[in-house]
């Protein structure tokens, strides 16, 4: 006989608390029990395309159904409907009125409401003006008298700035040149600005220092000058401005890369001479201690220039031979170069790694990297120099050349020959550069075009850079090799 597990189970109904014999309540009821049980565990799926943050407004917390139809029920931004009460309407009445910014005094007509009748223009308070000083005939003769100006065309001058607020193109445009001279609108700016200015100074209180605005005519005809040959140049004239800007932006970048290396160098030097002191002091240092000392202190390991190697200074248990591990900061070119000399020289790469021999393969291996990076600088500044030679020489000849024929290199070939000599004999004079007199033209050996060099508009490609790092290091490798 069937329990009642099983026909919940063929019911799909969930189990109950009892799950004895089914009784005939629990069949008739069953229909009941699904519709329930579906209602409890419906769920709304978020619609495609709405971000989450803007469902989780729209979901209430009552696990309700997002609305279909946008329900606000507030005013709002929206319109308001007129609410139509049994109040009695406000009467309106078609009257006139007079606009104070008009002179001529002009009627119109509007419809407004009984209880506004009499009262202004709403709108007058948006007519601003600007405040021109006025003067007398007497401030004109003692402070505002001037040879190249008449009290008419002064006169003039202060109606028109009235009556166009100040806009003095319109007032140039509307000057009558019949009855007075011929003005720019800078003559007429310095003319108001000037008589301004002494009527405040007049005025002012005594001990008070008013401020006064000064109108610099000449700074404003300069300007407008500089505009007018900047707007009527030519394209030949744009192209050889921005050549020159491009020639001069090559010569700023590689003045800064020469500053670049020479400090390079000069870090390179003085790291050398540290190692070298340290060195010494430790010898010195060596040479006065006891031998029960040295058997029982352990020797510091100095601090090289080359290679800085990690300290091992937390507790527990190291490996000595961790010690002769290279950092990471040492690049994979060194890396490699270390093992090429040490190979070349018999040296082993893992060798026995107790106290002494640990701190001085450390410092051989130092060495070998501030020997490398030594010879790549050295070899990186004779490149540069013979490069400079080549690119002197071709400026000489390009030189005498123009000379030959009798005018002189102008434009911005000559420009840029010129910055170029300039920038080579700055180059000359860096730290680490060898001091030399360069040839004159007529020391200069006749070379086919093809051995020539030029380099002034093409800087070094990464390609060319790695070359000449290989060839160095393999020039490097070569000369430690030899005894």
């Amino acid at each position: 006989m069937a329990t009642g597990a099983d026909v919940r189970d063929i019911l799909e109904l969930g189990g109950g608390e009892n799950d004895g014999p089914i009784s005939k309540k629990d069949l008739i009821n069953s229909d009941k029990k699904k519709h329930k049980k579906a209602t409890e565990t419906l769920t709304f799926k978020r619609p495609e395309g709405m971000h989450r943050e803007v469902y989780a407004l729209l979901y209430s917390d009552k696990k309700d159904a997002p609305p279909l139809l946008p329900s606000d029920t507030t005013q709002g931004y929206r319109t308001v409907k007129a609410k139509l009460g049994c109040k009695k309407v406000r009467p309106w009445k078609w009257m006139p009125f007079t606009n104070p910014a008009r002179k001529d005094g002009a009627i119109f007509h509007h419809w407004r409401r009984m209880a506004e009748e009499g009262k202004d223009y709403p709108f007058a308070r948006f007519n601003k003006t600007v405040q021109v000083p006025v003067y007398s005939e007497q401030e004109y003769q003692m402070h505002l008298h001037d040879d190249g100006w008449t009290k008419a065309e002064t006169d003039h001058l202060f109606d028109l700035c009235k009556r166009f607020d100040l806009r003095f193109v319109v007032v140039h445009d509307r000057y009558d040149y019949q009855q007075f001279r011929k003005r720019s609108i800078e003559d007429l700016k310095e003319r108001y600005y000037n008589i301004c200015g002494k009527l405040t100074k007049v005025r002012a209180a005594s001990g008070t220092e008013p401020k006064i605005y000064i109108f610099d005519a000449g700074h404003e005809r300069r300007r407008k000058e500089q505009l007018d040959k900047l707007f009527n140049r030519t394209p030949e004239q744009v192209a050889e401005e921005e050549y020159l800007i491009q020639e001069l932006r090559k010569i700023e970048n590689r003045k800064k890369e020469r500053e670049k290396k020479a400090q390079d160098l000069q870090k390179l030097i003085k790291a050398a001479d540290t190692t070298t002191e340290l060195r010494r002091a430790e010898k010195r240092v060596s040479k006065k201690k006891l031998p029960q000392k040295r058997e029982t202190e352990k020797p510091a390991v100095p601090e090289t220039a080359g290679i800085k190697f990690p300290d091992f200074k937390s507790a527990g248990v190291t490996l000595r031979s961790q010690r002769m591990k290279l950092p990471s900061s040492v690049g994979q070119k060194k890396i490699k170069a270390i093992e090429q000399i040490l190979v070349e020289q018999g040296v082993d790469l893992n060798p026995m790694p107790t106290e002494e021999i640990v701190q001085m393969f450390n410092e051989l291996r130092s060495d070998l990297v501030l020997l490398y990076e030594l010879k790549q600088a050295h070899s990186n500044c004779e490149y540069e120099q013979q490069m400079l030679r080549h690119r002197y020489e071709a400026l000489l000849k390009a030189g005498s050349g123009a000379g030959g024929g009798g005018t002189t290199g102008g434009g911005p070939a000559g420009v840029s020959q010129s910055a170029e000599i300039s920038a080579i004999n700055n180059a000359s004079s860096a730290p680490g550069a060898e001091a030399q007199s360069w040839p004159s033209a007529d020391d200069i050996k006749v070379e086919p075009k093809e051995q020539i060099i030029d380099v002034v508009g093409a800087p070094l490609t990464p390609n060319s850079r790695k070359r000449r790092e290989s060839a160095s290091s393999s020039s490097s490798v070569k000369k430690v090799k030899k005894p």
